[in-house]
């Protein structure tokens, strides 16, 4: 992996829950260039241990931790290994979440001829809409209840949360998994202020559209076609592609970087194509 630019991070201490994840494993591996501690948290463990062991082999300094981030428990004991591991957390990457089937519907339009032929708005799931506030919300609240105690008055400490291009239009089918991103873009700019005289800086990067293992089935058919709501996205994106994952590091190195963004706090910033510029028209 090639950074687009380089920052030194030397001997601070990078805690990314999600990190088994496409997009959070290739944010811990970039931060691993930067000379940074990276400790990588996620409820699967062997997926969080194998992204560590492949910085470890490029000479990064990284561990995979076993975590719930809906856990308080958890996430304190992992708290404790990785002050006795590396150290207290100085970066603080919120990139837990997801979605969930329960609380999706098939329809983009609702219509009395879809009661009982669909899953509809009124078939939702209260606990897999549940399950997805938690996981999207509580589990960036939580991590940074638990870390960010160590942070305060650091010097220029940072919280990254991943929100998405659904906080600012929600997409159809999945009310739930805007809706909760909207509170990631809302509870970082509440972060921002309530943290401000305590040098932690807290932002949000809002991916647009990235084909990841949580989404691919939505956009891709079994044989590798494009699926119509594939199209549309595509249709609605000026730049007529999915995003590149790589192409998130260089937003991510921007806002960690002390001489390019001390006065930079409160920020969500849109990774996404134009998809969030463009009207259709």
């Amino acid at each position: 992996m090639k950074l687009p630019f380089e920052i030194d991070l030397s001997g601070k201490v990078v805690v990314v829950t999600g990190a088994g994840g496409v997009l959070c494993s290739m944010f811990a591996k970039a931060l691993a260039k930067t000379h940074a501690k990276i400790a990588l948290l996620d409820l699967n463990e062997d997926a969080a241990k194998a992204n560590a062991d492949e910085i470890v082999k490029d000479g990064g300094i990284a561990k995979g931790y076993k975590c719930n981030v809906l856990d308080k428990a958890s996430l304190e004991e992992v708290r404790e290994a990785i002050k006795s591991d590396f150290g207290t957390c100085d970066i603080l990457i919120n990139g837990a979440g997801g979605n969930n089937p329960k609380a999706t519907c098939d329809d983009e339009y609702f219509t009395k001829d879809d009661l009982g032929s669909m899953k509809t708005f009124f078939d939702l799931d209260q606990s897999g809409v549940e399950f997805v506030f938690n996981l999207n919300f509580l589990g960036t609240l939580l991590p940074t209840q638990v870390f960010a105690i160590d942070m305060v008055d650091k010097e220029d400490a940072s919280i990254i949360n991943i929100s998405s291009m659904n906080a600012y239009t929600p997409l159809t089918k999945i009310p739930a998994y805007s809706g909760a991103k909207a509170a990631i873009s809302n509870f970082t700019q509440w972060l921002a202020v309530h943290f401000s005289k305590t040098n932690i800086r807290c932002n949000a990067i809002a991916p647009g559209f990235f084909v990841t293992k949580q989404n691919e089935k939505l956009l891709f058919n079994d044989d590798g076609t494009p699926t119509p709501r594939t199209n549309k996205i595509l249709s609605a994106t000026p730049m007529d592609r999915f995003g590149e994952p790589e192409e998130l590091i260089g937003a991510l190195l921007f806002l960690l970087c002390k001489d390019a963004a001390s006065f930079v706090n409160g920020v969500v910033i849109p990774v996404d194509g134009g998809f969030s510029a463009y009207s259709g028209v």
